[in-house]
């Protein structure tokens, strides 16, 4: 079984009118994180994933995207 700090995780991104809502998916373990960034912040969730969140993401117009923008907004520098 993988270790947590050797999963390679993979991102997602959509546009809103107002707001980004950017996904952090780990494949192994089927978890992530949802980052909603608006003009008054950004704000965290966890979410459990199933199997099709990959055509899931894709049916909901996400693109795949690398971790850079995720991470600096988490960090609060963006």
């Amino acid at each position: 079984m993988a270790k947590s700090n050797n999963i390679v995780h993979q991102y997602f991104k959509k546009e809103l009118e107002g707001a980004k809502i950017i996904v952090k998916v780990n494949p192994i373990h089927m978890i992530g994180s949802e980052l909603t960034v608006t003009a008054a912040g950004a704000e965290l969730r966890n979410i459990e994933l199933d199997s099709q969140i990959f055509d899931d993401l894709k049916e909901d117009g996400f693109v795949e995207v690398n971790a850079i923008e995720f991470n600096l907004y988490l960090a609060g520098l963006l």
